[in-house]
């Protein structure tokens, strides 16, 4: 199983995330660190994280974390959560600006008093949603298509590549909510609070060796 690192950049849920994988893997494998140097020796990397994404760059980099998260993400079993999948992409509408650009599309706004079933939604999309399996992943077994995922987010990814689109929602459109290549993964939604589903997917993560 070996070391797992969270990667602590000062932005939001992050002591939670640490907590449920640490529920299901050995606490003693995982810490949550901000030493680029200790997530490069991590056998497994997590990305999670909630605000603003000029807040979130800002603090990544003020910390010197952008080339070790970005590296990690090249090289080791690695799970985005939330902003964490949407810093992965080229750009983003609530920055105006560049993000990772590990992959390639854009982060954008969902469109605030969107009909759907007679009724107006409001952003963010909060609470629980469906989430389709479009492909099948390791990071899935055990989890019944269509279960439901809770969400708090104001934006969402447009991949470019629909081949590394591994799962998508409704909010009222469909939105791409899980996505990867090789040994990355990422999820809009949180898995640390979705119950036992959210369980299972981390469980899946930390057993991972990374391949599809």
């Amino acid at each position: 199983m070996g070391l797992i690192v969270v990667v602590d950049y000062g932005m939001g849920n992050i002591r939670s995330v640490a907590k449920a994988i640490a529920s299901v893997s050995k606490k003693e494998n995982v810490i949550v660190s901000d030493d680029p140097l200790k997530i490069a020796s991590a056998d497994r990397v997590v990305f999670p994280g909630q605000g603003g994404m000029s807040d979130c760059l800002r603090e990544l980099d003020s910390r010197g974390l952008r080339d070790a998260v970005i590296q990690a993400a090249q090289t080791k079993p690695f799970l985005g959560v939330c902003i964490g999948l949407q810093m992965l992409f080229d750009f983003s509408e609530e920055s105006g600006g560049p993000c990772l650009e590990v992959f390639r599309g854009r982060v954008a706004r969902f469109i605030d008093g969107a009909v759907s079933e007679g009724r107006k939604l409001k952003v963010p999309h909060m609470g629980w949603n469906n989430v389709q399996q479009v492909v099948y992943h390791p990071l899935w077994r055990g989890i019944p298509d269509n279960s439901r995922f809770y969400f708090v987010h104001s934006y969402f990814v447009k991949a470019e590549d629909e081949t590394i689109v591994f799962g998508i929602s409704k909010f009222p459109d469909k939105f791409h909510c899980a996505l990867g290549k090789k040994n990355i993964f990422a999820v809009q939604f949180h898995p640390e609070k979705s119950q036992s589903v959210g369980l299972k997917l981390l469980s899946n993560f930390v057993q991972w060796d990374g391949e599809v």
